[in-house]
């Protein structure tokens, strides 16, 4: 399957990934006030999305592929970081700033650093030049973000 025919499915995917972004936000932020720490509902979060990954990787046959060597530039594997940051950072302030704030500034970021990766291509991923089109379409998606957190 090429990825022409593939983009249908990728976006859907893609579609679901980000409306579970809030529920995550808000399920997790909610379990952290309920035990009175964000850090201990993160570790619950991470110690099921473990047992989630693991089970997939036996399932697929891919456990063995999981490992840390010197062939893989360490960059590749800051990744977790990065989870880990969003979702301890999420869990904390969603419950006080409110998840549709915390979601604004994530999705804001989101599209600076994509556009940023793309312009570049960095880590490997395709280029894709920042012209004024993608420029003003980014501004657009950014003023109706805006704009739907004000509505109301």
């Amino acid at each position: 399957m090429t990825v022409n025919n593939a983009a249908p499915a990728f976006a859907a995917i893609m579609f679901l990934t980000g409306v579970g972004i809030p529920i995550l936000a808000a399920l997790n932020g909610g379990l952290g006030a309920r035990l009175g720490s964000p850090m201990a509902a993160s570790m619950i979060l991470f110690g099921l999305a473990f047992l989630i990954a693991a089970a997939g990787a036996l399932l697929t046959g891919s456990l063995g592929a999981v490992r840390f060597t010197g062939d893989i530039p360490a960059h590749f594997y800051a990744g977790g970081l990065f989870v880990a940051f969003y979702v301890i950072a999420v869990t904390f302030i969603a419950p006080r700033f409110g998840v549709g704030n915390a979601i604004f500034f994530v999705l804001f970021g989101q599209l600076v650093s994509a556009a940023t990766i793309d312009h570049f291509g960095l880590f490997g991923a395709i280029r894709s030049a920042i012209d004024l089109k993608r420029v003003a379409g980014i501004a657009l998606m950014i003023v109706g973000i805006w704009l739907a957190r004000r509505a109301g």
